[in-house]
């Protein structure tokens, strides 16, 4: 292991539901950099055995528990999703434990001399962290594309899908914090073209500051 003493720089990446935000994140990582993703991170810290599944179980009950004691995302997402509260109550529980492992993945990265990675992750923007994660790219698309994109993907009705996206800050509002918008609203081809070119804008931005740093 080697370290770095130049301090590694995260950027966000987040978007809405079904917007297209971790097929940026594959986009990311296919061009070689270090994506750290906010829902793997959300699956590691409820893992069988953690403290995180003991609290949600405490919390919400056997019913949200698969057969085999691991946790049953979609029976959990229901039911966050229909409740304000029970969606606040779920948030206080994992939040604390996503920023704890988010920071150890970040320093673990450091450490290893990496200088810019990306934190990817869909409520960046709700849970207040847009400045800290600068420069913020959203990927946005018209929200009846983003309904029809939701309804296909995850095979929803069109009251559940709405609903999941009415949980959510509108695009537009994450768009007008943007420092970089990624427009998903073409193909596949149109998504790589946009999301490369605002990678190579950041890349040249931290390699900008590394230079004047070293001046």
């Amino acid at each position: 292991m080697k370290s770095s003493a130049v301090a590694i720089r995260v950027f966000g990446l987040t978007g809405g539901v079904a917007s297209g935000k971790s097929s940026v994140g594959r986009i990311f990582r296919g061009a070689g950099l270090e994506v750290i993703d906010a829902d793997e991170v959300a699956r590691a810290v409820v893992r069988p055995g953690s403290d995180g599944l003991a609290a949600v179980k405490e919390a919400f009950g056997d019913e949200v528990l698969r057969a085999d004691g691991s946790l049953d995302r979609g029976a959990l997402g229901t039911r966050v999703f229909a409740d304000g509260a029970e969606r606040r109550r779920l948030n206080a529980i994992l939040h604390p434990l996503i920023g704890m492992e988010t920071a150890a993945r970040v320093k673990q990265l450091q450490q290893h001399g990496v200088q810019l990675a990306c934190y990817e992750a869909a409520l960046l923007v709700e849970n207040g962290l847009a400045d800290a994660f600068r420069p913020l790219v959203v990927v946005a698309l018209p929200v009846a594309l983003q309904l029809q994109r939701l309804i296909a993907r995850d095979g929803l009705s069109l009251a559940a899908a709405q609903q999941r996206i009415l949980a959510q800050q509108p695009l537009a509002d994450k768009v007008a914090l943007a420092d970089h918008v990624i427009d998903n609203s073409g193909d596949r081809a149109a998504l790589q073209q946009c999301a490369l070119r605002v990678l190579r804008d950041i890349r040249a931005s931290q390699a900008a500051a590394a230079t004047k740093g070293a001046d």
